[in-house]
């Protein structure tokens, strides 16, 4: 697991620095609203359409391959796009084709990463280990930013897409090294077509109770949550003065939130009851946008802003492992698609509707309505059957079914 762990996090961290580089060029190339659009939408829309097809082929290939795969690809349209650049070749459509490449190529690797998890983990440890994986994450948001200022204006924009190749390679060849078994499919399951098992996915959603309320929760909350990471930084503007140290203050308080609820989650709160952890963390999103919107002062809203990134760890992990825990393995794939179709389309279906909107009302209102919103749809969402069916389920920590080869890949990883 810790080889996973390391080679995860060195592939990410390149992916992040090029994800900061692209939209500071394409901001500061063009200079247009317009652009930095397409640019979102290039890199959200491809992950959202292609994930469902990803989730598939995570539950009928080997997850390991198919990560390798796909980051060897985003790792190949990368290296061809640092190439073309290098001898002039800079159209804006060039680099939003590269763009989409690599948010298509997520698109697969993400529902396989979530999938392998629960494979290399053992049942006991998957809350711990899911909330080191997003300490790591949020460690990643707070050191990519800087890393991607500093080498963006020593070197400029080529360079960067060589060292995303790199830690690509470094990833790929530290996954080769982790033994990550092919699940057996029942006979049934193993004539499946791919239209079958994409059919069957989605069935099995609607028949799980649990599953299908923790899907629905996940979206409404994370939609709604969209309205902070979006606007504030247009509130800090226009109520607190728009000096650049506010801005980047901003940022730095929310991934102290993100990194400090990372560090909980995997020590003291790793054992806690995954669906309380989620409960008190949505409660504390609709107080903390609240707040947002009612703070009289910056130092208030920085402090309402490391709270809010405080409380994504304890919900984002909570919710991971209890669809790891509960979800039968052989669909974790075909489950985490619809998942990452969710944390895909959320920025720009969020962009579309609270980016107008902010020009329309009071931001301030805007944050209080969304606030209260959330505390009111979770208390909606507990009382409808389904909510009530997913606590009997959820209050007593499932044990995973061992899947074929679990134990030698743990004692694998562990020796």
């Amino acid at each position: 697991m810790v080889l996973f762990l390391i080679g995860q996090t060195v592939s990410l961290f390149g992916s992040m620095v090029v994800q900061f580089v692209v939209m500071w060029w394409v901001t500061l190339e063009t200079g247009s609203g317009s652009a930095v659009a397409l640019y979102a939408v290039a890199a959200f829309l491809p992950q959202g359409l292609i994930s469902l097809f990803g989730g598939v082929l995570a539950d009928r290939m080997n997850r390991r391959v198919l990560v390798m795969t796909s980051d060897g690809v985003i790792a190949a349209a990368t290296m061809t796009l640092a190439v073309l650049m290098s001898t002039g070749v800079d159209e804006l459509w060039i680099l939003l084709l590269a763009v989409a490449v690599r948010s298509a190529g997520a698109g697969f690797q993400t529902p396989a990463v979530q999938a392998m998890i629960p494979q290399l983990v053992p049942a006991e440890q998957l809350m711990r280990v899911n909330g080191v994986f997003q300490t790591i994450q949020s460690a990643m948001a707070l050191l990519a930013p800087a890393a991607a200022g500093a080498l963006f204006a020593a070197f400029g924009i080529v360079p960067v897409f060589f060292l995303d190749v790199i830690t690509a390679v470094i990833g790929i060849g530290l996954l080769a090294l982790v033994a990550v078994p092919t699940l057996e499919r029942a006979p049934g399951q193993a004539a499946a077509t791919y239209r079958q098992d994409l059919v069957e996915g989605a069935q099995y959603i609607r028949s799980q109770p649990t599953v299908r309320w923790l899907l629905v929760l996940y979206a409404a909350i994370f939609l709604l949550t969209v309205a902070p990471s979006f606007v504030t930084p247009l509130m800090l503007m226009r109520s607190f003065g728009s000096q650049e140290w506010k801005l980047a203050a901003l940022e730095i308080v929310f991934s102290l939130g993100m990194l400090l609820g990372g560090i909980l989650i995997s020590t003291g709160l790793a054992e806690r009851a995954r669906m309380r952890l989620i409960l008190v963390a949505v409660n504390g999103f609709g107080i903390a946008t609240v707040g947002l919107g009612l703070s009289p002062t910056v130092w208030v809203f920085f402090g309402f802003m490391f709270a809010l990134g405080l409380l994504v760890p304890p919900f984002s992990t909570s919710f991971m492992t209890l669809l790891q825990e509960t979800v039968e393995p052989t669909m974790h794939g075909r489950v985490f698609g619809y998942v990452s179709i969710v944390m895909a389309m959320a920025t720009p279906i969020g962009m579309a509707v609270f980016g107008p909107l902010a020009d329309l009302v009071s931001i301030r209102a805007m944050l209080v309505g969304t606030g209260l919103t959330m505390i009111v749809v979770l208390s909606i969402a507990t009382r409808t059957p389904s909510g009530r069916a997913a606590f009997v389920a959820t209050s007593v920590v499932p044990q995973r079914p061992s899947d074929t080869g679990h134990a030698e890949a743990v004692k694998a990883l562990t020796t």
